[in-house]
């Protein structure tokens, strides 16, 4: 299937920092996330209007000295088979290219990090393995999510790998074994949940954050697992 862009951030400091980057959100997802804050892109998405390709990509090309990168999220954008395709393009550019996935297609990443496609991969971790189905809601593949976490592992891409800490689906004991889970790796980034926007399931406007102490307290957890850990405010 191919690109569906449903929507450009044109200036975007913080995603893919230092770098100027410009975000292009993809639609679909075969995950439904109840705290997903892009929920038009998962349920609906057939309703929003699409931005062609090209229109995109010249816009790159006549404006690429305000940018440094492409940030490309979603949804998911993996489940688009012409993504490496896009990229390519991008990145003849001259551009630079973060994609932010939720892990389940070893086998697209596996391409783009060999095709030298991609400079930067972040990777949601949802939970743990065991929890996985209760966090995304549907019957997760976890074994691709772990080839995942292999090949970022044992590859020289550039990456990190995330969590949005919810006290509905993580407890200290969770953060433990994620760290055991990915232990070794370059990076794991602990993000902070927010609930004053709305959601794909707007319940979840009312469940409670962890405290800035709770997630400093987390982040001493995690440290001996990683390289480095960061908190992100998202």
């Amino acid at each position: 299937m191919a690109i569906d862009i449903k929507g450009v951030q044109r200036i975007d400091l913080m995603n893919y920092s230092p770098n100027t980057s410009l975000t292009i959100f993809l639609s679909r997802c075969n995950f439904h996330c109840p705290f997903c804050h892009n929920p038009e892109l998962v349920i609906g998405h057939d309703r929003l209007k699409s931005i062609p390709e090209e229109e995109v990509l010249d816009m790159l090309r006549s404006r690429k000295e305000w940018y440094d990168a492409v940030c490309i999220t979603g949804g998911e954008p993996t489940l688009h088979s012409d993504l490496p395709a896009f990229i390519k393009k991008i990145k003849d550019i001259g551009l630079l290219v973060k994609l932010d996935t939720n892990g389940t297609n070893p086998a697209m990443l596996s391409e783009l990090i060999g095709s030298g496609l991609v400079d930067f991969i972040s990777v949601d971790v949802k939970a743990t393995m065991e929890k996985y189905d209760k966090v995304t809601q549907v019957n997760t593949d976890t074994e691709s999510i772990k080839k995942t976490i292999s090949l970022l592992k044992n590859s020289k891409a550039d990456y990190e790998f995330r969590t949005t800490a919810i006290p509905f689906f993580h407890s200290e004991e969770d953060f433990l074994k994620i760290g055991e889970m990915l232990s070794g790796s370059k990076k794991f980034s602990l993000q902070q949940f927010r609930n004053d926007r709305p959601m794909l399931n707007n319940s979840f406007m009312s469940q409670p954050r962890f405290t800035e102490k709770q997630l400093m307290d987390i982040k001493a957890l995690m440290v001996p697992y990683f390289d480095e850990v960061e908190i992100k405010n998202i």
